[in-house]
């Protein structure tokens, strides 16, 4: 409009003989662009607040792993009750489900409940192995460590979102 109001006489004119439509034009331009920068800062702030949400959400399932971890572990090195490791190894894959739709929409989130899944399937082969014998889950638990360093590095870039008292 700048450029025909400045090239084109008989477009200026116009404009000039019908100001209320001028000023209408212009007022719902000012309008639309006000709309546009505050849905934007809004939707920025949306995006801001689901990523901190997510990285809640991860801290808690990560957290979650670490203990199922430790009670699997023990019942391959003969300390534990298989049944307090059954118990934390249900309670991490139901954490897991529930948590899993948060993780969808976010590639770097995704990549996380991925590993999570990965772990989980770990601690499935491991305490299957410890039912016949805790000879045989030596070896799965060497696996089930790499899983879970490996769920730890996923969780890492979405862990650095909380702050470190949060985290902690």
């Amino acid at each position: 409009l700048i450029i025909l109001e400045i090239t084109n006489a008989a477009h200026w004119q116009w404009w000039g003989s019908h100001s209320l439509t001028t000023d209408t034009v212009s007022g719902l331009l000012v309008l639309l662009i006000t709309v546009l920068v505050v849905n934007q800062l809004l939707s920025l702030r949306q995006a801001r607040q689901r990523s901190h949400a997510v990285a809640a959400q991860a801290a808690i399932v990560s957290a979650q792993a670490v203990q199922s971890a430790s009670a699997v572990s023990a019942v391959i090195d003969g300390s534990g009750d298989r049944d307090a490791a059954s118990d934390a190894y249900r309670t991490y894959l139901l954490m897991l489900l529930i948590s899993a739709p948060v993780f969808i929409d976010d590639a770097v989130a995704r990549d996380f409940l991925e590993q999570a899944q990965d772990f989980g399937g770990e601690m499935t082969r491991t305490l299957a192995l410890t039912r016949s014998s805790t000879d045989g889950a030596a070896g799965a638990g060497d696996r089930m460590d790499g899983a879970m360093q490996q769920l730890q590095n996923a969780a890492a870039p979405l862990l650095q979102l909380l702050n470190p008292v949060v985290r902690d």
